[in-house]
């Protein structure tokens, strides 16, 4: 599956970004999702993740309540809604897919998109 981020871009803090991943080749509805994030000079870091279905979400600590990721099968697309944007939520965001109905650790997902960069400014 080929895997394509969008919607980055530069927004102040308490702002908000949608974030897109459109997928191609085999078939999408079939993979658990995930977006992963990379700030500079740091690890790359789950941020969210959903099952086949959308059925089932994942969210780590620190955007709780702020991020929501979705899918729609139709279209091949999942989303990453992210309200409340911190300047420390500034990273490059990728989109992965995964065989697992749902996973949290890079290792997991044999499939990546490009990145898409989210700047937040203070």
């Amino acid at each position: 599956v080929q895997l394509q981020a969008s919607g980055g871009g530069l927004v102040q803090a308490g702002g908000s970004l949608r974030l897109s991943c459109a997928a191609s080749g085999r078939a999408f509805s079939g993979y658990g999702m995930g977006w992963f994030r990379q700030a500079p000079g740091k690890e790359r870091e789950f941020v969210a993740a959903i099952n086949w279905s959308g059925s089932s979400t994942y969210y780590t600590d620190s955007v709780k309540g702020r991020f929501t990721i979705s899918r729609d099968n139709a279209k091949n697309t999942v989303y990453l809604q992210m309200n409340s944007l911190k300047p420390e939520d500034t990273a490059v965001y990728y989109c992965a897919a995964s065989g697992q109905i749902i996973a949290t650790m890079s290792y997991n997902y044999p499939y990546w998109g490009q990145g898409t960069q989210v700047t937040v400014s203070s």
